[in-house]
């Protein structure tokens, strides 16, 4: 029952800070020589990183949620005794430079990221959004009992991603994002340590508080007798008083790039899929 305490505690937090209107980014079609704004209202699609960033000097808290697989329905409470969270802090060094720290009890992964913008859409312009990201993660849950010849360096991994996105107009907007991911430890003796895959992910407004969300990981070169799958996930963003709540099902119940595009073990054919959250407060 705590998860469902924390989600309520949540929802009420949200509906208790209404200040910080983060619809103060106007959804509308830009005019003139401007940038384009609001592709994307949370620093998520769904799973892959939006090109949005933490504005200088402020600091945001992602809280992310995934429950266990709905497919045990109530042998585990439609996954609620099987979640995982995840805490992400981001810090806007500057307005276009983004870092962040987080730890996940999925594998206890500790990570460190940087976001940047390289260029931004503009009208008359550049015609897309472009952001690098890079990840450093420490998987503190491989055992040396079960892995004798485990070296410190076995834990590491590494992503570097470009985020491209347009904002079609103010209902729409897209982003295609090439990722490269490296693990020093893979569970399938077959797969390649770096790993290549493509992500796609879009955003359409429902309305002025709401909007769905899809993003796809393509693996390209996922090893012939992996288990894993290719990530999708679909939710929707509801904008409230300095908050973004993304609610979401996927196939994948990691939250770190190379856990949803690498290791993701649910089949939406089979039901096998797990419902989310990602609630963002800025400071």
């Amino acid at each position: 029952m705590k998860h469902y305490f924390t989600f309520i505690l949540f929802l009420v937090t949200i509906s208790l800070n209404a200040q910080d209107d983060l619809l103060s980014e106007i959804d509308t079609d830009s005019v003139g020589d401007q940038y384009a704004t609001a592709a994307f209202k949370g620093l998520k699609v769904v799973n892959f990183e939006s090109t949005k960033l933490v504005a200088k000097k402020e600091l945001t808290l992602i809280v992310a949620h995934r429950f266990g697989s709905i497919e045990n329905g109530f042998d585990s409470f439609f996954g609620l005794d099987d979640a995982v969270t995840r805490i992400n802090f981001v810090y806007g060094i500057t307005d276009a430079i983004n870092v962040g720290v987080s730890r996940s009890s999925f594998q206890k992964i500790y990570e460190a990221s940087a976001k940047y913008r390289l260029v931004r859409q503009k009208d008359n312009g550049f015609p897309f959004t472009i952001v690098g990201y890079n990840s450093i993660l420490i998987n503190s849950s491989l055992e040396e009992d079960n892995l004798p010849k485990l070296e410190f360096s076995d834990r590491l991994g590494y992503t570097a991603q470009l985020l491209i996105s347009r904002k079609v107009n103010s209902n729409f907007s897209f982003e295609i994002a090439p990722t490269f991911f490296h693990d020093n430890f893979v569970f399938v003796d077959e797969q390649h340590n770096s790993q290549y895959a493509l992500g796609l992910g879009g955003r359409h407004k429902l309305s002025k508080r709401w909007s769905v969300n899809v993003d796809y990981g393509w693996h390209l070169n996922r090893a012939d007798s992996s288990p894993f799958k290719n990530p999708l996930s679909i939710g929707f963003d509801l904008e409230t008083g300095g908050h973004v709540f993304q609610m979401h099902f996927t196939n994948a119940q990691a939250m770190n790039t190379n856990g949803f595009i690498g290791q993701a073990t649910g089949d939406w054919a089979d039901g096998d899929i797990y419902f989310g959250f990602n609630l963002s407060r800025v400071f």
